[in-house]
């Protein structure tokens, strides 16, 4: 049996139902938390009543300072248990994934991708780059010395100048 489709205005009133009342439900709780802080700073803080003389001000400015002083403690101590709590969670988290084994690792699919898709794919449409590493390089004419022909045939005519020494004992004799 093929089930019926709904339409797409019935789903977008649906949709719309569905926000409002979400958005009611959303008022409703914002009402509720601000009448809760209301109602906890009645508790909380009594009202100020302002003494004529300094004395009693005094008085009452050291009376506030402890209040401050006694909230501060306070929540030192909470955000240090906080912190406590949540380092045990973690220590907690690590001990079962050790007691669970050997983290499972997913299969990688293999993907064909050359070079400058893969470059692209990391650096962004936006760089243009290019893996042809031989159009950057230097075009080198090799040259035929042609000295190193005529110094094939020069050999023999120099072979008293070029003995012994590599050819240094020339030096050395006219030297002495």
């Amino acid at each position: 049996m093929s089930e019926k489709k709904m339409t797409s205005s019935r789903r977008h009133h649906l949709k719309s139902l569905i926000l409002g009342i979400a958005r009611d439900l959303l008022t409703a709780e914002e009402k509720r938390v601000e009448e809760e802080r209301a109602r906890y700073m009645e508790e909380k803080c009594t009202p100020l009543s302002l003494p004529g003389s300094v004395q009693e001000l005094q008085d009452l400015c050291k009376e506030l300072h402890q209040k401050t002083d006694v909230v501060d403690e306070e929540r030192y101590d909470l955000t240090v248990k906080v912190a406590k709590s949540e380092k045990e969670i973690e220590d907690l988290k690590i001990k079962v994934q050790d007691l669970i084994g050997k983290f499972k690792k997913p299969a990688l699919k293999k993907v064909r991708m050359s070079a400058d898709t893969m470059l692209q794919a990391l650096l962004g449409s936006k760089h243009k780059v290019s893996l042809d590493l031989r159009a950057n390089l230097k075009q080198v004419k090799k040259e035929v010395k042609e000295e190193d022909k005529e110094a094939v045939g020069d050999w023999r005519k120099n072979v008293e100048d070029k003995a012994g020494m590599g050819g240094r004992k020339k030096m050395f004799e006219s030297e002495a």
